[in-house]
């Protein structure tokens, strides 16, 4: 027998199966190890890349606000100064004072002084003088209160500014503050022009130590990219929880995943533009130094598995050997061939004792496992068939509990139950949603005309026609009697509401009905709005639309009032 082929029996013994399995334990053991604990330093990293990353988000944040807050109170100050309430517009004064507010403040690329009528009277350097802005936003709204406009590009000064690099478009934002007279008289307007690119740059310096691979971005209220110039067509960056965490691993536009923060710019200002503040790093960067050191782990454990594979074959070798002997006795038994006359060579008493017992014990094991398992086997029978009963009697109680019997659809409780849920769910996003009550014409009359049994199957045909007519995500329930009730959670529209109710209120008049012919109903419609909690409220305005509908000729759609 070969060497190779003497290795390959040697891995069929006990021996060699159980160096195996401690050199297998070993190496799991140890490889185990290193991943958890490079699985926590994983963890650790993303969280410190992750809080670093807020922090940067943060400071550029505050220090855009910062700016933003300090430039509109310059703008507001400039504009109560006393020369400037006291006029003219035109005085050589007033262009010296925003001569010297330019020169402190670089970034203001024009600054102008605009009267009544929006026609500009003094500027920097003399741009737009003569010209008229009183269709420009910052000039309308500069007329009532301080202004601070979104990021745009330039009108009428696109072609009077040099360009901020080949191709780019020149942006601004703008600053506006009334000029009034010291009895209240509106003079002008004030306004200023500060280039985009100090917004950039005061974002880029904030963020500077955070690293070379991490990128800043400036979205707007919608979450479109202001910042950088090269994502501007791009579009809106993936959804985030609102408010967002302070940093999660996102799945950007690009297909590859990042580490991001993201914090909004508030300026503590009436001025809210929405922007927001996006930090990014690779998530593969950001998380290279912990993935190395978790590599690391595993070869080292690896390699001290192999090394204690070694000390594993004499161990191996101690354990297995009464085990052989054990197993030489059992299969002499089996072969019929009388008691084994040498007994296990092992100084183990229990192992010696085994050895007398094995027979008897094999004997008895092998009638009582037949045993258990035909008792088993009858027992999972019995589980099994228990379940599926309680599982069947759950299902009719809950649907039971939810459900009118008569018509199928959901009842008054269950109605109510998610009438709430929406009202919750509205008090948290500030979405509305609609609903309406339905009641069927002269349904008395038709009692007392053809019978009880015959109002039934109305009401049920009424019902199969509502559950035709509205969307899976719509609730039908049967609220009482001859009424019912739709819930549209994903419709907060009034309009599209009525237009539902009158879809369904023109399939019923439309349906034929066995034994009664045609059938109508009144609808009253109603739209939660916040911050109204009270499902009965909301129930109530609808039945009183319901009522106005009736009291209107019935066969009809009324829209309930709005709330005060």
């Amino acid at each position: 027998m070969s060497a190779f082929e003497l290795k390959k029996l040697q891995l069929h013994t006990l021996r060699g199966r159980l160096a195996l399995w401690l050199v297998v334990l070993a190496m799991l053991t140890l490889l185990s190890v290193g991943l958890f604990v490079g699985k926590l330093a994983t963890q650790q990293r993303a969280a410190s890349a992750g809080q670093t990353l807020h922090a940067a988000a943060t400071a550029a944040a505050q220090l855009l606000s910062a700016n933003l807050r300090e430039r509109e109170l310059d703008i507001a100050l400039l504009g109560q100064e006393l020369h400037m309430t006291r006029g003219p517009l035109n005085h050589p004064d007033l262009l010296k004072s925003l001569q010297l507010r330019r020169e402190s403040r670089s970034e203001l690329v024009w600054m102008g002084l605009a009267d009544a009528e929006g026609k500009v009277i003094q500027a920097i350097d003399g741009l737009l003088v003569g010209q008229s802005v009183a269709s420009r936003p910052w000039f309308i709204a500069g007329k009532q209160r301080v202004f601070t406009g979104d990021v745009h590009e330039a009108v009428l000064l696109a072609k009077l500014l040099p360009a901020v690099a080949p191709g780019e478009p020149v942006r601004f934002i703008d600053f506006a503050a009334p000029i009034r007279a010291p009895d209240g008289r509106l003079l002008g307007v004030v306004g200023a022009h500060a280039s985009w690119s100090w917004v950039t740059h005061t974002v880029q310096e904030a963020i500077q130590k955070a690293g070379s691979d991490v990128e800043v971005l400036i979205l707007d209220r919608q979450g479109a990219v202001l910042f950088p110039e090269a994502m501007l067509q791009e579009a809106k960056r993936p959804p985030t929880a609102s408010p967002p965490p302070a940093f999660s691993t996102v799945t950007w536009e690009d297909g590859r995943d990042y580490l991001t923060s993201e914090v909004a710019v508030d300026a503590k200002t009436p001025n809210d533009l929405g922007w927001r503040i996006v930090v990014r790093q690779p998530i593969d960067e950001a998380l290279a130094p912990a993935r190395a050191l978790r590599d690391h782990l595993i070869v080292l454990g690896f390699i001290a598995a192999l090394g204690f594979g070694l000390l594993a074959l004499p161990l191996a070798h101690t354990v297995s050997r009464p085990i052989e002997q054990l197993a030489a006795t059992a299969q002499h038994i089996e072969q019929r061939s009388g008691l084994p006359t040498a007994p296990v060579r092992t100084r183990l008493r229990e192992v010696q004792q085994l050895d007398r017992s094995i027979q008897s014990m094999t004997r008895s094991l092998l009638a009582r496992e037949q045993e258990l398992e035909t008792l088993n086997q009858t027992l999972e029978q019995q589980v099994t068939q228990r379940t599926r009963a309680l599982e069947t009697a759950n299902l009719e109680l809950e649907r039971l509990a939810t459900h009118d019997a008569l018509t199928g659809l959901y009842n008054r409780r269950h109605c109510d139950d998610r009438l709430a849920e929406c009202i919750a769910a509205g008090l948290r996003t500030g979405r509305p949603f609609g609903m309406f009550l339905l009641d069927a014409d002269h349904f008395k009359q038709i009692n007392d005309r053809f019978g009880h049994a015959t109002g039934d199957l109305v009401l049920q045909q009424v019902a199969e026609v509502l559950r035709s007519q509205v969307r899976q995500t719509d609730l039908a329930a049967r609220y009482g009697g001859e009424e019912f009730v739709v819930v549209l959670p994903l419709n907060g529209d009034t309009e599209g509401v009525a237009q539902v109710a009158e879809k369904v209120r023109a399939a019923i008049e439309a349906a034929e009905f066995s034994d009664v012919g045609k059938v109508t109903v009144s609808i009253g419609t109603c739209v939660w709005e916040p911050p109204n909690t009270s499902v009965a409220g909301l129930v109530h305005r609808a039945d009183l639309a319901l009522y106005r509908a009736k009291a209107l000729g019935r066969n009809r759609v009324e829209i309930a009032a709005p709330t005060a």
